[in-house]
């Protein structure tokens, strides 16, 4: 049912990749000042959090092999 399709004439195919439109679309409208003060405190807050939590997680990722012998040995000094 689908193994029989049109052949396409190859001049048909590249005339169009040459197309090119006559319409120009319309230019882009600029940002007001308050959408680009938005826009970069959005990314400021997105930023100061990442790096927010690398410091609050940077203890906890440590390793805490040294800390738990030095209490063992604070312990044992206590007795």
């Amino acid at each position: 049912m689908f193994g029989r399709r049109e052949a396409v004439p190859f001049a048909f195919v590249a005339e169009a990749d040459r197309f090119r439109s006559n319409v120009t679309p319309p230019p882009r409208e600029r940002l007001s000042v308050s959408e680009v003060a938005g826009r970069t405190l959005v990314g400021l807050t997105v930023v100061a959090g990442l790096v927010g939590s690398l410091l609050f997680g940077m203890p906890s990722m440590e390793s805490s092999g040294a800390e738990g012998h030095r209490q063992q040995s604070e312990a044992s000094d206590g007795r």
